[in-house]
């Protein structure tokens, strides 16, 4: 059970002969500039477990304004995927962490600027996605944190069958 699981999980046939029963390899990965992360910090920027690559936090810290931060961090994870071989249209699953985000409406207002760039990002066949305000980051001056999980090849062949919500009625 617990090998069909990880095989479902890593997107793997969950048909597996005693030979394939492996355990899958672990690479870890850090885009140019990103070494001290693992040698310094003791993380790895991006882990890659068969198909499936984690990438870890990463702050929306470099730029003059919100939207630029918040479009370099998308650009960030771009990178953080290829080292891995991996690309966006791969991502599965995103978690963003917001750090302004002191209540609901400021939550909603920051998201009318945020939203923009995701979909520069992500134009079609959404990841999954929680976003999840907290109290401070670990970067100073970073308003958001984004990491990810991609499945590589995954993003080949995407399918949505869902349908156009009706319009709301005021």
């Amino acid at each position: 059970m617990k090998t069909l699981f990880a095989a479902l999980l890593l997107g793997l046939s969950p048909v597996v002969s005693a030979n394939e029963a492996a355990a899958p390899s672990r690479e870890h990965f850090a885009p140019p500039g990103m070494e001290a992360a693992y040698h310094d910090w003791h993380y790895s920027p991006v882990v890659k477990v068969g198909e499936l690559v984690i990438v870890s936090g990463i702050p929306a810290g470099h730029g003059d304004t919100y939207e630029e931060k918040v479009r370099n961090m998308f650009k960030a994870l771009e990178a953080h995927l290829e080292a891995a071989g991996a690309s966006l249209g791969d991502v599965v699953e995103l978690t963003s962490f917001h750090a302004s985000a002191s209540d609901s409406a400021a939550f909603n207002a920051e998201f009318a600027r945020f939203a923009p760039i995701h979909k520069e990002f992500f134009p079609d066949h959404y990841p999954a996605w929680s976003a999840v305000g907290t109290t401070a980051l670990l970067q100073h001056g970073a308003p958001v944190e984004l990491r990810a999980l991609a499945v590589i090849g995954s993003g080949q062949a995407p399918r949505a069958d869902i349908p156009a919500p009706k319009p709301r009625t005021p």
